[in-house]
């Protein structure tokens, strides 16, 4: 991966010990419900390709859709993906599976989807960034389009909208809610709570599966190393958690230049281009079914803003979002975000 993208200006290397762990049995608690199979396209000597084929028990029980999934998807050409895509294939077949869905990697807790426009443009904390060619190369092997998630960028620069605050201010009155910031002092049983509106909220989602606790106990171990309160913000009414919005800051900022490699001076660039991080990444948006028809989503979003005010963060990126969630899609452009990315998942049926 590193070599097939190092030429890409946008492509920021993750981490190496980062994404080893997301595909090692013993470190990714995703796998105590999941099988993964993960395979190379070799052309002579060389390696020219990669894919893990991934078959997750607990999203068969959740949906009962008969789907295996592919990700960590990488190839030179359309012969090695052709090739990586029919041993995915075979797999899932020969596990009885109906269906091949794809990029997942390895769950949508996680990063998922290929990116089919927004080239030019670097890719924010977990989200994929990969040639405009491999869209190409998955149709060329019969996969079509099953879902696509959007990706908003949201200035902070240009000051809350008055129609957003106005809009904000009265759901707040009339709800009676406590609007704040995440408590560290209290960050276990914060992330507790965080975990029951997680799950609650995106109840019936298109492909949503609900992470365990030591899936979301490791998401939150991660988040706290780079976490910044101001860019979080939760929601009470009568004592109970009824909506969040948690950004962390786009640590990928930082990232260039370091190969994803912390020695022997990545984590010293790390360390010192922390400070220049201008942008973060939405990543948790959820409200309690309860309260979703209130329009909550303005009163997250007009907080979120003004937290920002005096901060080093000047745009936000909220993603990734299902292409046909207007709950939260229609808020955000009536915010005045931009969407400029978009990212797919296709699947293929299989005979």
């Amino acid at each position: 991966m590193y070599e097939r993208n190092a030429g890409d200006p946008h492509w920021v290397p993750p981490l190496r010990l980062g994404e080893h762990d997301r595909i090692n049995r013993n470190k990714n608690p995703f796998f105590a419900h999941a099988e993964i199979e993960l395979l190379l396209a070799w052309n002579g000597d060389r390696v020219v390709g990669r894919i893990a084929a991934i078959d997750d028990d607990l999203h068969q029980k959740t949906h009962g859709d008969n789907v295996a999934m592919f990700g960590f998807f990488e190839a030179d050409d359309a012969e090695a993906a052709g090739a990586l895509l029919t041993a995915v294939e075979d797999w899932a077949r020969a596990r009885g599976r109906a269906h091949v869905r794809g990029p997942i990697s390895p769950s949508q807790n996680d990063m998922c989807g290929l990116l089919i426009d927004g080239f030019d443009t670097d890719s924010m904390l977990l989200m994929p960034h990969n040639p405009p060619e491999y869209a190409g190369f998955i149709e060329q092997a019969g996969y079509q389009k099953v879902k696509d998630l959007f990706a908003w960028l949201y200035d902070l620069e240009r000051g809350v909208p008055p129609l957003l605050a106005k809009v904000a201010e009265r759901r707040r009155q009339t709800l009676q809610l406590t609007v704040r910031q995440i408590d560290m002092a209290e960050f276990a049983r914060e992330i507790d709570r965080l975990r029951e509106l997680y799950t609650s909220a995106w109840d019936g989602n298109w492909g949503f599966v609900p992470p365990t606790k030591e899936e979301f106990a490791a998401m939150a171990k991660e988040m706290k190393m780079i976490f910044e309160p101001r860019c979080a913000v939760v929601a009470e009414a009568k004592g109970r958690l009824v909506a969040c919005a948690v950004a962390l800051p786009d640590i990928n900022q930082a990232l260039r230049g370091t190969n994803g490699k912390l020695f022997p001076l990545g984590l010293f660039k790390l360390l010192t281009r922390r400070r220049r991080i201008d942008q973060a990444r939405l990543l948790l948006l959820g409200i309690d079914p309860e309260y979703r028809v209130t329009g909550l989503y303005h009163v997250l979003i007009a907080q979120l803003h003004q937290q920002s005010v005096g901060s080093q963060y000047k745009r936000v990126e909220f993603s990734w979002i299902l292409e046909d969630n207007r709950n939260i899609n229609q808020p955000a452009e009536d915010a005045g975000a931009r969407r400029y990315k978009t990212y797919r998942i296709f699947q293929k049926a299989l005979a």
